[in-house]
């Protein structure tokens, strides 16, 4: 069953002015097409939920977790049952990560967007 829900939330726009370092990094790699040729938007809003990035062509959701995501797991479980539900595939990379393995991070991205269309091995393990 896949669900159409379009609402747009006042919040996106103030994130975007309040991102993480984690996410102002990836940023910088995505944007302008910059990235295997792909649009990417930040901070999408997705039903009641506001996605990191999202590439609405490969129906893909990049999410970005720090430290306060271990104690939302419950709920992260929800949020991505209901963007499964809606269609999207939803990526997790800690913020950690970002920071210590960017090229991993990026070839994982790579990868999942490339999934979509052909077959390509994934990048593996760190």
């Amino acid at each position: 069953m896949s669900r159409v829900v379009r609402i747009v939330s006042p919040f996106a726009k103030p994130l975007r002015k309040t991102s993480t370092e984690a996410e102002r990094k990836v940023w910088r790699a995505l944007r302008d097409r910059r990235f295997a040729e792909t649009k990417l938007r930040r901070q999408h809003s997705v039903g009641p939920y506001i996605a990191d990035f999202a590439c609405i062509s490969a129906k893909l959701i990049l999410e970005l977790d720090g430290s306060q995501h271990n104690d939302s797991r419950e709920y992260d479980a929800r949020r991505t049952a209901y963007l499964n539900e809606c269609g999207w595939r939803v990526v997790r990379f800690p913020n950690a990560e970002v920071f210590t393995n960017f090229d991993w991070v990026m070839q994982t991205i790579a990868w999942h967007l490339a999934a979509q269309t052909t077959e390509h091995p994934h990048p593996g393990p760190r």
